[in-house]
């Protein structure tokens, strides 16, 4: 079988040539997204750290309420915020919900658009389909060495790393739910002489909104997933506990830090899941 791997496929060399070209040729461009892309996380960050954990709470609660209309939502939000008050990784969780939060606004800023242009045009979609099952099959240490050469450590390339593996699930589920809009209803907004703009945004959008829904709440649960993986890299947060835990063979503080982030996970997926629970 030597000779199967005497002239291998240049994979490895090829991709190192193309990391090597985009940094030679463009680190004024990372450079600079860098730059936005940690402004922002530091401004979301000062948001969330700020003010007092009992007022962060409080406007947790009242956002739970708002979006729920559900008074067991809002008690397990304060009930599990206190939890994490409680264990002493306040600082930390408000970290990890910077770096979901900022992973939102990019995959679905992203990923809906993305979805929507892919179900009016088949082909556009047939094309994108096998890089979005490379996107959610490579396995996520990969895209730490390009991150890490692009943008450093820190937070950036662990939200980086995070929206490269999450974008596909807005891509998706966006597309899924504009493509499967009933033909009648479409028919009957053409009857009336609505535009494709009138279309998309009257009855394209609303019959799509809960599987876009569901992209955000994919996204959210997919981008705590990644927050391990992220510390890797410098990102602050839940994950690094978790992997010093890890080093350390730490069973106590492991166990508490992933508690944490399965309260914080329970607590999103409550508030943002989308539908009605019976009895809410």
């Amino acid at each position: 079988m030597e000779w199967l791997t005497q002239d291998k496929i240049p994979v490895g060399r090829t991709a190192k040539a193309f990391v090597d070209w985009l940094t030679t040729n463009f680190a004024g461009f990372f450079d600079g997204l860098a730059a936005v892309m940690q402004a922002f996380i530091d401004g979301l960050m000062f948001v969330l750290k700020y003010p007092h954990p009992l007022i962060m709470i409080v406007i947790f609660a009242a956002i739970a309420y708002a979006l729920r209309r559900s008074i067991a939502v809002t008690i397990l939000t304060v009930l599990g915020f206190l939890f994490v008050l409680n264990q002493g990784y306040w600082q930390e969780t408000m970290e990890t919900l910077t770096l979901v939060l900022s992973s939102c606004i990019l995959c679905m800023g992203i990923g809906v658009p993305i979805g929507i242009i892919a179900a009016h045009r088949p082909k556009f979609y047939a094309a994108i389909r096998p890089v979005l099952d490379l996107m959610q099959t490579l396995p996520t240490f990969v895209y730490l060495i390009p991150a890490i050469v692009f943008f450093g450590i820190g937070m950036v390339p662990g939200l980086l790393a995070t929206a490269i593996f999450v974008l596909p699930a807005p891509i998706r589920l966006t597309h899924l739910g504009v493509s499967s809009t009933p033909r009648h209803l479409i028919e009957a907004g053409e009857a009336f002489g609505a535009s494709s703009r009138q279309l998309l945004w009257k009855i394209e959008l609303p019959y799509a909104m809960p599987q876009i829904l569901a992209g955000l709440t994919q996204t959210i649960m997919l981008s705590l997933s990644m927050v391990v993986i992220a510390a890797l890299v410098g990102a602050d947060g839940l994950g690094v506990p978790v992997v010093r835990a890890l080093n350390s063979v730490n069973t106590a503080l492991g166990f508490e830090a992933g508690l944490v982030i399965v309260v914080v996970a329970i607590i999103l997926d409550r508030i943002f899941r989308p539908g009605k629970e019976p009895g809410e």
